[in-house]
């Protein structure tokens, strides 16, 4: 099954007999802004405008557990998160498309989740609410509550071990922008670097301008050229979760398996005793 879907494949799917559950994921990272500047606000947003049928999910409260030792956005208590996709109208035997304003990192986050948790049939909209074409609702929606159990795989997840092994025995990407990668900057964390051995491969460089996935062909590309295969162990971090998921993505439309160091650099670095490696040089 594809990862994504695009905005006309979602229109036919939406007027088949088995729609699938919308969920609109918007959010941006929280940086410092300037005076006076109001915070990113989603469910505003959500309300708006939104496609047709959409609930609202709250990243930072629905999809992370509160921010600490183990990261700015830990994974989720499991029975939280359960409620709150049955709230949201989320079952076993009905497809999920999740979108958000269109950078897809929130989006891929909830897709991740839902996957790692066994949910069969879940997909990112390809470019977010921007390639939708049709007109939006403000409308509340109101929807049955569904059925889904998540139950956690047994792969697919790291640990901050399970990342630092893997960065010696396999290729672990770091998401991030090469300027944080590489130590020159770090507007968030308590200090900048990269796990020792983990290659650079920003996320952002596996969409085009639009904001749309690159093809698979040339994401396949990408990410053989990094040393990464459908036959060995990936793995992806970023700064706490979010980005690194939409990197998970890109390898899952290019056809590569990967895990997520949910915890990622916000809570590595969180611990002084972990090794720190700056510049372009992995190690």
């Amino acid at each position: 099954m594809n990862a994504i879907i695009s905005a006309s494949e979602l229109v036919d799917e939406l007027a088949g007999a088995n729609p699938p559950v919308l969920l609109d994921v918007r959010w941006q990272l929280s940086t410092a802004k300037a005076a006076g500047a109001p915070p990113f606000d989603g469910r505003a947003e959500y309300a708006a405008g939104h496609l047709p049928g959409a609930v609202y999910v709250d990243l930072d409260r629905e999809l992370a557990s509160a921010p600490g030792v183990n990261g700015r956005h830990p994974l989720p208590e499991v029975g939280e998160f359960g409620a709150a996709m049955r709230r949201a109208g989320v079952s076993h035997g009905r497809p999920v498309v999740v979108y958000d304003g269109g950078q897809g990192w929130a989006a891929a986050r909830a897709w991740w989740l839902l996957r790692w948790t066994g949910h069969p049939n879940v997909r990112v909209l390809d470019g977010g609410l921007p390639s939708w074409e049709a007109p939006l609702s403000t409308d509340g929606p109101a929807p049955a509550a569904g059925d889904f159990t998540p139950a956690p795989g047994a792969t697919g997840l790291l640990d901050a071990d399970g990342a630092a092994a893997l960065a010696r025995s396999g290729v672990l990407f770091d998401a991030r922008a090469g300027e944080r990668y590489r130590g020159e900057v770090e507007p968030i964390d308590p200090v900048g670097g990269h796990i020792p051995g983990a290659l650079s491969a920003p996320t952002t460089d596996n969409v085009a301008p639009d904001g749309h996935f690159l093809p698979a062909e040339e994401l396949r590309a990408r990410f053989k050229t990094l040393g990464a295969t459908e036959d060995g162990a990936v793995g992806v971090y970023c700064g706490s979760g979010v980005s690194g998921a939409h990197e998970v993505l890109a390898l899952a439309v290019a056809g590569i398996p990967a895990a997520l160091y949910v915890g990622s650099w916000s809570e590595w670095s969180s611990d002084p005793a972990r090794p720190v490696a700056v510049g372009p040089d992995p190690q």
